[in-house]
């Protein structure tokens, strides 16, 4: 699926994939955060067989030119959850809106570990 969207260049269209790739480029830059982890069996075998690590534990839905993220990740031991988790929101909002021109409706973010 692809989000679509109309200016006055013309008709834009931007894969969910690519959309998943700045996600987890921008929340893996965050300090605190160690890696995406998907929680779906499904997920895991996928990345046996090439899917990108960086796009894992990533779901975009796009509803209209509205995008809403879900994002699984483990954390850094002895980093603060609640301001780790606001860093990753607003770094991965700002950038997915300046890469597709269009609004990131919500950003959740699941702690699914710590590791040490």
């Amino acid at each position: 699926m692809s989000v679509n969207t109309i200016n006055s260049y013309g008709k834009i269209t931007v894969t969910e994939n690519a959309i998943a790739l700045v996600v987890g480029h921008s929340a893996l830059e965050c300090y605190g955060v160690v890696d995406l982890v998907a929680k779906k069996l499904g997920d895991n075998i996928k990345e046996l067989f090439g899917k990108s690590q960086r796009t894992r534990g990533i779901k975009i839905l796009t509803i209209g030119d509205r995008i809403h993220i879900d994002l699984d990740i483990i954390l850094k031991y002895g980093v603060s959850i609640q301001a780790v988790a606001e860093s990753v929101r607003r770094s991965v909002k700002y950038n997915v809106e300046q890469f597709t021109g269009m609004i990131v409706d919500s950003v959740n973010i699941n702690v699914v570990g710590v590791r040490v």
